[in-house]
């Protein structure tokens, strides 16, 4: 039986623990908390396409932070937000190339049919599951409105 990716990051904590690494665990804490969060609130066990989901968002909570503290001057806070992204990222599956990612919206662009922006939503509808946790989501939208635009 193959471990899912909810399994990985129970171990994960567990090895945080024994090895008494406080931030790490901390982190991996968050995450399992969000996923728990989910579960009780919707009644329904995460899969890893859901926990992708979670983890993209907690990633671009933490990225815009820490574009906030960096713009303040808070040198300590951006660090603690970009070791949170580094050990969120552990759990992603390797991020696109820049080619790779304009090969998709390519191929979801011409998939749809799209000729204009009303048509953003289809276009982005066929590409979020195929660039879920893999890319900025707000990226790929200003990369479909470039070339709808």
């Amino acid at each position: 039986m193959s471990t899912t990716l909810k399994d990985r990051l129970s171990s994960e904590m567990k090895a945080a623990m024994k090895n008494r690494d406080k931030d790490r665990l901390a982190v991996l804490r968050t995450i399992l908390a969000a996923i728990k969060q989910i579960e009780v609130d919707e009644r329904i066990i995460v899969d890893d396409a859901r926990l992708l989901a979670i983890l993209d968002k907690q990633l671009k909570q933490r990225r815009e932070s820490a574009k906030i503290y960096q713009q303040a001057g808070r040198e300590e806070l951006y660090q603690q937000e970009s070791f949170e992204m580094s050990v969120i990222q552990e759990f992603l599956p390797q991020a696109l190339t820049e080619q790779e990612l304009d090969q998709l919206i390519t191929q979801a662009i011409s998939s749809v049919g799209a000729q204009s922006m009303q048509e953003m939503g289809k276009v982005m509808g066929v590409l979020k599951p195929q660039v879920q946790g893999r890319a900025d989501m707000g990226q790929v939208s200003r990369l479909i409105k470039s070339r709808l635009g």
